[in-house]
């Protein structure tokens, strides 16, 4: 409702200035709104159509905070980490000019994960998808074959993100799919299956085109196609790939190209590098050596390496992030009223004996079930508990925790 001061003057319905301090007012049904109003509006308006595409709403995260959430659930691998932040950030960035009448075309930069198994790859995937507001889908390249063969077409990949989109091509055409162990479709001699495509090869040539840009008519429900069936057209340019894969073998080749070597009296050899720090070292090259086709190779054009955990990493991912494994175990004993402790010298027993198993961060949940199977039969039976406390020699199996009773605490 406007405002009158004088018989001759009115204000603003939204700042309060009077007409004679704005240059025009705009009347309306009872009220007024000046020019300033009307600029910030369109401001919010135009604000509010830059992040947001067929009704989705973005609520656009830089890379900065992108790796800030990330830290939040992943230990290390700092390189990763801003590599996957700026890929999504830039993501976002082409979605909202996508369909800008401009002469510069935004294109997609999909990433390739490389390091060993229990690094983080699949973590770094996993927190993603809940962070992000965008559909986003994991797939396994381990299942995939090529057409044909026994097993999943290539195809099944955006079957999964078109779920996830809640049947919404449009959505799903902006979405971010992760497939992970990317190295076992990497091309092996030989095919001794005639009901599978082992070879890799068939695999990495159909997903040619869809790394890049193609209209891929899919299957809704998934499974094979044929003729009767209704099918969807997904365009996937704008769907950015993320992959992944232990990659086991390549620092050997990784290593001889680094480190020189030849034959003769004549020769350089030069430093031999850590296991730990090879994988930073990965170039297109050793990763055609490993069994990719070039194509394929050129269509991942960021290569981002995971180093091995070291200990301080490994005792921090026990206790730190917010799904640590320590806290989870916590958790379930607050459920049953109990305190669970874990003394600093159990916490370093159980990082010695995960680096001897070479599994990355998967050894310590493995350590953990099976040091604390016979404590969580136990506890729920005892009485009166009040604190479990877990000590190096339990991790040894060489003595029992200490219990203390709800009247010793007393």
């Amino acid at each position: 409702m406007s405002k009158k001061i004088s018989d001759q003057t009115f204000i603003c319905s939204f700042c309060g200035y009077p007409e004679g301090e704005v240059d025009f007012l705009v009347e309306g049904n009872e009220a007024y709104i000046c020019d300033n109003c009307v600029a910030r509006a369109s401001d919010i308006v135009n604000e509010n159509a830059r992040n947001s595409v067929y009704g989705f709403t973005f609520n656009l995260h830089t890379p900065k905070e992108i790796k800030r959430m990330l830290d939040e659930h992943i230990i290390g691998q700092e390189l990763a980490k801003q590599s996957v932040a700026v890929a999504v950030y830039n993501h976002y960035k082409r979605i909202q000019t996508r369909y800008d009448k401009s002469d510069v075309e935004i294109e997609k930069s999909n990433i390739l994960l490389v390091g060993p198994t229990g690094t983080g790859k699949t973590l770094i995937a996993k927190t993603l998808a809940k962070l992000l507001n965008v559909p986003f889908a994991i797939a396994d390249a381990t299942v995939l074959t090529e057409a044909g063969y026994v097993g999943e077409d290539v195809e099944n990949i955006l079957v999964r993100l078109f779920q996830a989109a809640e049947y919404d091509v449009d959505r799903a055409e902006m979405g971010i799919i992760y497939i992970d162990e990317m190295d076992k479709i990497a091309r092996k001699e030989g095919n001794p299956s005639i009901t599978r495509d082992v070879s890799g090869e068939g695999v990495q040539q159909a997903l040619l085109k869809m790394l890049e840009g193609t209209k891929a008519n899919i299957p809704p429900k998934g499974g094979r196609k044929h003729p009767e069936q209704p099918l969807v057209t997904i365009d996937t340019s704008n769907i950015l790939f993320i992959c992944g894969g232990a990659f086991q073998g390549l620092e050997d080749i990784i290593e001889k190209r680094v480190s020189g070597g030849g034959i003769g009296f004549v020769r350089e050899i030069k430093t031999k590098l850590e296991d730990s720090h090879l994988f930073s070292k990965t170039q297109s090259e050793d990763l055609q050596k490993y069994g990719y086709i070039p194509e394929l190779i050129g269509r991942l054009p960021v290569i981002s390496p995971l180093e091995e955990l070291s200990e301080e990493a490994m005792l921090s991912i026990l206790t730190n992030p917010k799904n640590a494994l320590i806290k989870q175990y916590q958790k379930l004993f607050e459920l049953e009223n109990v305190h669970l402790e874990f003394t600093p010298k159990a916490l370093q027993e159980i990082v010695k004996k995960a680096k001897v198993r070479k599994t990355g961060a998967r050894a310590l949940r493995s350590i953990l079930e099976n040091t604390m199977l016979e404590i969580m039969f136990e506890v729920p039976s005892i009485d009166d508990i009040d604190t479990c406390i877990i000590t190096e020699d339990v991790i040894l199996q060489k003595g029992k925790p200490i219990y203390k009773l709800l009247r010793q605490s007393a």
